[in-house]
């Protein structure tokens, strides 16, 4: 769609900006959690989420550069609600920490954007002993959503406003072991390949929406779980990524700019044209298929069950 800027089903193109994909939606009264909200495509997604009346929550590594931004953004959008709060997604300990002072706040939670996270890094464990990739762009999201899953669907429950999760996967979940997923071989450092584990921790983003998607309907829960690309844009993200970040770099004419790669994410998270869609994978503003191992039902709950055996441990 992007290089020939075909308009999907939604009306919407990959050439669109966050802006359009929002305009007249009216987020007044709306409670978001964006994660990595400090660079990149994380910056605009808090922007036009913000312009659009949301209360946004900014979960930060580096509280000092959230409140930079914030600023920014406050500075060009008067009356902007905003709040920055850390949150390391390499420590459970941080994330748990992070929702808990969440829920001590009382506030209401109606979207949650699982948007930070990490490309091919040299092999690096967590905090928590974890292949880093693995840890933060899977195992992250995969417990902050659990551990704000209640108030969600209360929120949802209360206000009679659906509820949303968004994580933000990428195409480049295909490029995985041949093998499919190697829960087995984690941490193994000797079949580490920082390209093939970013794939891997990004074919579980989608994963994790098929699984969660399945239960939030089994229970009958308001709150829809979704998963998408936001495209090849030119951010900080592949600094540490070999190969592929040459090749970015050298196709940047292709790239998308920052709004347009924050298009599909604000969409997905508040665009009224994606009511009750849930377990979907989204890019350039609309629909599309995932890979056939994405889409397997079975896969998503071994990697729910794997990932409960690494996030319950206290």
């Amino acid at each position: 769609m992007w290089i020939f800027g075909l308009t999907g089903k939604s009306g919407f193109s990959a050439r669109n900006t966050a802006e359009q994909v929002t305009k007249g939606v009216d987020g007044t009264g709306l409670v978001a959690i964006v994660t990595g909200s400090s660079n990149g495509i994380g910056i605009e997604t808090t922007r036009v989420l913000a312009l659009r009346g949301v209360h946004v929550i900014m979960g930060v590594r580096n509280c000092k550069a959230g409140e930079k931004v914030k600023e920014d953004i406050c500075k060009k959008i008067p009356g902007a609600k905003i709040d920055v709060m850390e949150i390391d997604l390499n420590t459970f300990a941080s994330i748990r920490k992070f929702a808990a002072a969440f829920i001590a706040t009382g506030l209401p939670l109606n979207i949650l954007v699982n948007n930070a996270g990490i490309m091919a890094p040299p092999f690096t464990l967590s905090k928590d002993g974890i292949e880093q990739q693995f840890a933060v762009n899977h195992l992250g999201g995969f417990l902050l959503t659990n551990l704000l899953l209640d108030t969600l669907k209360n929120t949802a429950r209360d206000c009679g406003k659906e509820g949303r999760i968004v994580n933000i996967a990428s195409t480049l979940h295909t490029y995985t072991y041949k093998e499919g997923i190697l829960f087995d071989k984690i941490n193994d450092k000797d079949c580490y390949d920082p390209n093939y584990a970013y794939g891997q921790s990004k074919l579980c983003n989608i994963l994790h929406c098929v699984e969660l998607s399945r239960r939030l309907k089994e229970e009958g829960a308001n709150v829809t779980a979704n998963s998408l690309h936001p495209g090849l844009i030119a951010t900080n993200i592949s600094q540490n990524s070999g190969i592929l970040g040459c090749y970015l770099a050298c196709t940047q004419f292709l790239l998308k700019n920052i709004p347009q790669g924050a298009a599909t994410t604000c969409y997905v998270a508040l665009n009224p044209k994606v009511n009750g869609v849930s377990g979907e994978f989204f890019q350039d503003n609309n629909i599309v298929k995932a890979s056939k191992m994405a889409r397997d039902p079975e896969v998503a709950k071994k990697l729910w069950e794997f990932s409960l055996t690494f996030t319950e441990a206290k």
